[in-house]
């Protein structure tokens, strides 16, 4: 087989596909990147791994129907440092040969019998803006759990309900919640699905690049076809193995009655936090007083470095002393896409509630939520 392709493409076709490649494969054939040209001239590029694939359908300017499989580490290093001209891609036997300019590659093959079929996309079940849902996936998956040891903390929600999805994670310190609109394919579809929140937020990144609208290929509850969810866009398509349903009762938890709310110029607080946090230890916190116009930010002990800001604010409600953890307070404020952040709180004790500052009676202000637990003050 070969074929010639635009460098700039290519080297974007193979870095996409090469995202699904295990860093460890518990085969070496899993390793490698199948490069098809079809019978019709197209370019398939795919790479699975068992959990996750990936394919980029690519039209090349001159393609000979043909499959290689290599490695895709290596063609994912070797394309990003090739020159801006044409590629010409050649098998040759047991080896494929890379030309661009006066550069060339020979690259062994690896036995593309061995390889894996992908996983059928399963059926199309709306669309979604591609922008909307990288940002919306970015707020949630800030919150899931790295702790392998609990799988349904390390995933996001999404629960689909006619036109309206809700995505959702916690790592049992935090919780984020983001609903948005989208277009299904039948007005009362609905299903739930736990998709692994790093996986989702790299797909999500990488088709929001893409300008185009994402379609959700999954099935419907109690379809055919469960197990698995699809993301399709521009040429581009992955699928990714769910995780068991299991989630906490979330909405239980996001309190509706608050005794103080605070905004807060987001860049301001977010700076300050960061130069109040350099004092302070691993698990030590952040401390905050809100009094009338004004918060005082604190962290260290007597013992140790000490650190105090002030900053200004427009504040309601009572005093309130609450204290949270420096890191998951900054990762919070940087999910809220807004120039003002509102912290609504309650008690030093229970659950505060970040969103973007605005208008309390504007209906879009609860379309993202971050919900995170103070860290209790010592007496």
């Amino acid at each position: 087989m070969m074929f010639r392709v635009d460098r700039d493409v290519l080297a974007e076709a193979v870095a996409w596909t090469a995202r699904s490649l295990p860093a460890r494969p518990s085969v070496p054939v899993l390793a490698g990147m199948r490069l098809e040209v079809t019978e019709s001239g197209q370019l398939k590029l795919s790479g699975f791994d068992y959990e996750v694939s990936a394919e980029v359908t690519l039209e090349p300017q001159t393609g000979e129907a043909g499959v290689v499989l290599v490695s895709g580490k290596l063609l994912a290093e070797i394309t990003r440092a090739l020159p801006a001209q044409p590629v010409d891609f050649v098998v040759e036997g047991a080896k494929a040969i890379v030309t661009c300019g006066s550069a060339r590659f020979t690259l062994l093959t690896m036995p593309v019998e061995d390889y894996p079929s992908l996983p059928s996309m399963p059926p199309a079940a709306g669309r979604i803006g591609s922008d909307v849902f990288a940002s919306s996936v970015a707020q949630v998956a800030v919150a899931a759990g790295k702790d392998d040891t609990l799988p349904m903390l390390t995933g996001v929600r999404m629960e689909i309900e006619g036109d309206t999805v809700t995505l959702a994670a916690t790592d049992r310190y935090r919780l984020a919640v983001r609903e948005l609109k989208w277009q299904p394919e039948q007005p009362d579809f609905s299903a739930i699905a736990m998709i692994p929140g790093k996986t989702l937020a790299d797909t999500a990144k990488a088709l929001g690049s893409t300008g185009a609208e994402v379609e959700i290929a999954m099935s419907s509850a109690g379809g055919t076809g469960e197990g698995m969810i699809g993301f399709s866009s521009a040429g581009r398509r992955t699928t990714t193995r769910l995780l068991d349903p299991e989630f906490p009762k979330y909405r239980s938890l996001l309190p509706t009655e608050f005794s103080a709310r605070a905004d807060l110029s987001t860049a301001s607080f977010v700076e300050a936090v960061k130069r109040v946090a350099l004092v302070a230890e691993r698990n030590t916190p952040v401390r905050m007083a809100f009094r009338g116009g004004e918060v005082v930010l604190e962290a260290g002990t007597g013992d140790e470095a000490q650190a105090v800001e002030v900053l200004p604010v427009d504040f309601d409600g009572d005093d309130i002393n609450i204290a949270f953890n420096h890191q998951f307070l900054l990762e919070g404020l940087g999910a809220i896409d807004s120039d003002v952040a509102r912290l609504q709180m309650t008690t030093s004790t229970k659950p505060a509630i970040l969103t973007g500052g605005k208008p309390v009676d504007d209906e879009t202000a609860s379309a993202y939520r971050y919900l995170i637990m103070p860290i209790r003050l010592s007496s």
